[in-house]
């Protein structure tokens, strides 16, 4: 059996999700992430994608983070136009985030333009929001555990992942003259401790195992944020300051929502205005009203609906208010996209916030490499916003048990459910040396084949199996 994989993103680095799979007469690409982060890796968006994308008959997506279908607008405008396999909270997702992904981009060519910062002339986006449109058409979603076939000899599954609403694990079977053989994609693995989400569906064979690697290296034990956030709102509100918190507008900002509604209700914190300052994170928080099954049971989705929009709880649609926020001085918690601080809303409350002593600056979750969430972390004393130098005065705070992504113990439990080994596991969305730890401690504490594929490595998967 002739199939060969080939890592166009998220080998070594864990962003830019693209697996490229050649079976026989079909290939196919296993997400369509972007690059972020680094400014090498962001380059590579630009460059001419490595094969030409009209010889791509479908692609298979995990779920709806950018940097797992953020390339799907450039790889249709250069020719794709095969289905895109997706469950049903991704395909609603991708038109929200998708959309979103090029205005930004939009807006940012124009203000590059604008301010004179870019080395073009002329900058231009990578895509435009017509651009994205054209995905629409092609996307077929279906829920967990059901059978698509997306070839006469290739049928994958979608189990639930925990990491996202709708984000999934797949299975991909694989059938030849006399064999069959399954791959299996872990996507992003979820925590097994989330308020909203199932915990990840364990998965018992796979011939070829990719699983990912973001916290591979890291305990990252849960610890109920309750006790942080008491402290953090206390004292920021207690220094007459505002606390802003930039978070994932899908996923994220729901929880600390959920987190802060309670919070207040149980006069643990003072009530203050909460602003949800990202129209994506508003129209991503009536999807979980819309997919109740992808939820938890025991999640009281009803009570969340009624606490969504309050007197204390403001959704924030226009700019115009957004920019408004700038004004509030004291008594706030601001709760604005991107997670990453990458773009979006955020941009320009940081640019006025970092500068506050009195202020509050809460990072939530993983920051990958190169992005200014990273470099917050790290210490730099300046932050580049907008072309400037913006001095960092404010208060930084880091809660981690908000991540989405499993840690170092939650995947190998996941991976203990492997009733035998995979003949060969590759470590990949994961960044060095910590991917390698990672690798290194399969191969020890299982016994297992494990490689850590380089960035455009081919392999083939069966061969001598």
């Amino acid at each position: 059996m002739d199939v060969r994989v080939k890592f166009l993103g998220a080998a070594g680095s864990v962003t830019g999700s693209r697996y490229l799979v050649d079976a026989g007469d079909f290939r196919f690409l296993f997400d369509c992430g972007l690059f972020q982060g680094l400014k090498d890796l962001r380059l590579r968006n630009w460059d001419e994608f490595p094969v030409d994308p009209s010889t791509i008959q479908c692609v298979v997506i995990s779920h709806a983070h950018i940097d797992h279908i953020g390339y799907l607008p450039k790889l249709v405008k250069e020719g794709f136009s095969g289905p895109i396999y997706c469950t049903h909270p991704t395909a609603d997702l991708m038109e929200i985030l998708l959309l979103d992904s090029a205005k930004l981009q939009e807006e940012e060519a124009l203000f590059a333009e604008k301010k004179g910062y870019s080395k073009h002339e002329h900058p231009k986006p990578l895509y435009t929001e017509e651009d994205v449109k054209r995905v629409f058409p092609l996307l077929k979603s279906y829920g967990y555990n059901e059978h698509i076939w997306i070839h006469d000899t290739i049928e994958i599954m979608y189990h639930d992942a925990g990491h996202l609403l709708g984000s999934a694990i797949t299975e991909v079977f694989i059938s030849g003259d006399s064999q069959k053989k399954k791959l299996v994609f872990s996507g992003d693995i979820g925590r097994y401790t989330s308020a909203m989400l199932h915990p990840p569906t364990a998965i018992e064979q796979a011939d070829v195992l990719f699983v990912e690697s973001t916290y591979g290296n890291k305990e990252n034990t849960y610890d109920d944020p309750t006790d942080d956030f008491v402290r953090i709102v206390n004292e920021t509100i207690h220094r007459g300051g505002v606390l802003l918190i930039p978070a994932f507008a899908v996923g994220r900002t729901q929880g600390i929502l959920y987190y802060m509604r309670q919070l207040m209700k149980e006069d643990k914190i003072p009530d203050v205005p909460v602003y949800i300052d990202s129209p994506m994170a508003i129209s991503s928080t009536y999807l979980f009203f819309k997919h109740p099954k992808f939820l938890k049971e025991s999640f009281n989705l009803e009570e969340f609906a009624r606490e969504a929009e309050t007197n204390m709880v403001v959704f924030v649609r226009s700019n115009e208010h957004s920019k408004s926020l700038n004004e509030i001085k004291k008594n706030a918690i601001i709760i604005s996209s991107s997670g990453m601080l990458t773009g979006g809303r955020i941009l320009h409350h940081l640019y006025h916030r970092l500068r506050r002593k009195e202020d509050t600056v809460l990072i939530a979750g993983f920051q990958a490499e190169g992005t200014r969430g990273r470099r917050l972390l790290d210490g730099e004393k300046t932050i580049k916003i907008f072309g400037e130098q913006v001095p960092v005065n404010c208060k930084l705070e880091y809660i981690s048990s908000m991540s989405g992504h499993a840690d170092k113990g939650e995947l190998f439990r996941w991976l203990g459910n492997f009733k035998d080994k995979p003949k060969v596991t590759f470590t990949i969305h994961g960044e060095s040396p910590g991917i390698d730890e990672y690798a290194n401690t399969i191969r020890k504490e299982l016994g297992w084949n494990v490689v850590v594929p380089e960035y455009l490595e081919s392999f083939d998967l069966f061969k001598g199996i």
